[in-house]
């Protein structure tokens, strides 16, 4: 990392109160933003203490309040609307199963409300004007949690079901259905059970009037729609987010624009961003303040709250690294001419450099130009990154998302290749130097280019992916192989199609040193897909290298082990493009 290690002092306080914590920005940050009733506090989860907790601290106050949860690792925090509780999602284990407790903002009266034994409950939304949680639990159970009368009642079931809002006389629930690919938004007549539908997307709420406010991906962009009326599009952008206020009178709208920059508009008009990519916005319940995190090329996510007119406030915002590499945009044809892109991390002087190549998760997913502490690492010891959209990744229309599903994969595995060729023909790259590496779908996709084009790469990396389609679908979560039949195929009707996709039938065919990095409680990728790849390579005698974490799941969620991995990391793709040994990530 190029400039000075940025860190903030932590001082605890006996109450639990505390002045803005004493933390690497390389490793961590605070998201998950959340108001209270009058936006005069915020609630958000940062990892400042270790391993990611609550803190609640009044806007424009460097004075923080930590509070306990518990040893578990915090993924997100809802204020209700009527400010007298705090809904907290917990990952047990930092496995992908999550459970929802709620605790009153000072810390007491904390219990377990959803996501009881091996139940996983997420999808969490306070109604507007109600102490009323919304729950989804294993994507088959939708309920709401009275908070103050302590109750659970179920308000819909179904396969691949989940919850985004009830009518104020509960006789109308709006649904999300169906698997990865095919979701679609329905409201249903819970006396009658009947659904009505309303338009293919991944957003929703019910607005004061009664009407559906929707974000729709049934074209070829996401657009915002009220009902059937369209309120907000573009020809070049995608809106990617929205939140309106409980009364309907203000319409934040976030775009994803430029290849997965961010752009924010309040009622139509621009909002300054501090940040090139932003992220949950949302409305404190009295609509006077709307919060938001931020992170670039650098920067940490932080926490961020704007009013018209007082403009933006900085909550739990970290120092900018100072002179850290910002990419450039690079669009190219892949193989078949379908155009792909990516972000290229380039180190200062001429080309070719050694390159890591970066495959995102997903596969439904996008690379942007966040807060990326390997990268800017690899690129201060002279080694380029290029992170890639591939086919399949969103931010680019609904064809390019669906353009790998099933038996399209292949092609996936091609604009790899796609993506080595167009940076060695273009100077950027040094052929004999290449590495590539990737996390989730992206860790499935390195062992997949490893095992196809083993003349390409010189290291990688697999980061809790898939290597056997067969396995993953077996030990996965039942809900989660569910949902992904639609973007791989079915395990048993297309048996022959992931048997031949699946990186583990090619593994003879791998050359490269390879480190695999998994969480022990990882059961959204079992180990399992980690543990036979390994097992494989030590009876080849390839050389590879084995990294698990215990305590952590599909995710690492405990700054420690975030920075262990970037220790190692960059060790390893240090030594095998550079030929250094013993290069530690700081």
């Amino acid at each position: 990392m190029t400039g000075q290690l940025n860190r903030v002092d932590v001082t605890v306080l006996p109450a639990g109160w505390a002045t803005r914590g004493t933390y690497p920005s390389e490793v961590s940050g605070s998201w998950s933003p959340a108001l209270s009733p009058d936006g005069r506090h915020a609630a958000y989860v940062s990892d400042r203490s270790g391993s990611p907790k609550v803190w609640v601290q009044p806007v424009g106050s460097e004075l923080t309040f930590l509070v306990d949860t518990g040893e578990e690792p915090v993924v997100s925090v809802h204020w209700s609307t009527g400010g007298g509780w705090l809904a907290c999602v917990l990952a047990p284990g930092g496995a992908p199963r999550t459970e929802v407790w709620l605790v009153r903002p000072d810390g007491s009266a904390l219990h377990q409300v959803a996501g009881f034994s091996t139940d996983s409950a997420e999808n969490v939304r306070w109604l507007p004007g109600r102490p009323l949680l919304a729950v989804t639990e294993n994507l088959t159970t939708t309920l709401l949690v009275d908070a103050e009368h302590g109750t659970r009642a179920d308000i819909a079931t179904g396969e691949l079901i989940s919850l985004f809002d009830v009518s104020p006389d509960r006789s109308r629930a709006l649904l999300r259905q169906g698997p990865r690919g095919s979701r679609y938004i329905a409201v249903r007549d819970l006396a009658t059970g009947v659904d009505e539908y309303v338009t293919s997307g991944e957003q929703a709420c019910f607005g004061p009037d009664g009407s559906v406010w929707a974000r729709s991906d049934a074209g070829e962009r996401p657009v915002l729609l009220q009902g059937s009326v369209l309120r907000a599009e573009s020809d070049d952008a995608e809106v990617e987010a929205f939140a309106l206020t409980s009364d309907g009178t203000k319409l934040a709208v976030l775009w994803n624009v430029d290849g997965g920059r961010s752009a924010l508009t309040v009622d139509g008009m621009p909002v300054e961003l501090p940040g090139w990519v932003v992220s949950q916005p949302a409305w404190s319940s009295d609509g006077s303040t709307l919060t938001f995190t931020a992170e670039g090329p650098g920067q940490p996510h932080g926490v961020w709250t704007w009013t018209l007119p007082g403009g933006l406030v900085p909550v739990s915002v970290d120092e900018v690294v100072e002179k850290a590499i910002h990419p450039t945009l690079r669009r190219f044809a892949a193989h078949d001419g379908l155009e792909i892109s990516g972000w290229l991390f380039e180190p200062l002087g001429p080309g070719p450099h050694p390159t890591v190549l970066w495959l995102h998760g997903g596969p439904e997913a996008q690379e942007r130009p966040g807060h990326g502490p390997l990268f800017q690492s690899l690129v201060d010891r002279g080694i380029a990154v290029f992170a890639a959209n591939v086919r399949g990744s969103s931010g680019f229309g609904r064809s390019f998302v669906n353009a790998d599903n099933g038996a399209l994969r292949y092609g996936a595995i091609a604009d790899v290749k796609s993506c080595v060729e167009h940076l060695v023909a273009t100077g950027v790259t040094d052929p004999e130097r290449v590495g590539c590496m990737g996390r989730s779908y992206g860790g499935y996709l390195t062992l997949a280019a490893l095992t196809t084009y083993p003349e390409l790469f010189a290291v990688g990396i697999d980061v809790c992916g898939m290597s056997n389609f067969a396995t993953f679908y077996e030990h996965t979560e039942p809900w989660i192989a569910a949902a992904a039949v639609s973007k791989y195929g079915d395990p048993v009707r297309d048996a022959d199609l992931l048997r031949d996709l699946s990186p583990i039938t090619r593994i003879d065919n791998l050359r490269a040193p390879l480190m695999v990095v998994h969480g022990e409680n990882d059961s959204n990728v079992p180990v399992i897909e980690a543990e036979q790849v390994v097992e494989a390579l030590a009876e080849r005698g390839v050389e590879h290298r084995y990294l698990l974490f215990p305590g952590e799941g599909h995710e690492l969620l405990h700054r420690s082990s975030r920075a262990e991995y970037l220790r190692e990391t960059v060790g390893w793709l240090t030594r095998h493009l550079l030929g250094l040994h013993s290069l530690s990530a700081h």
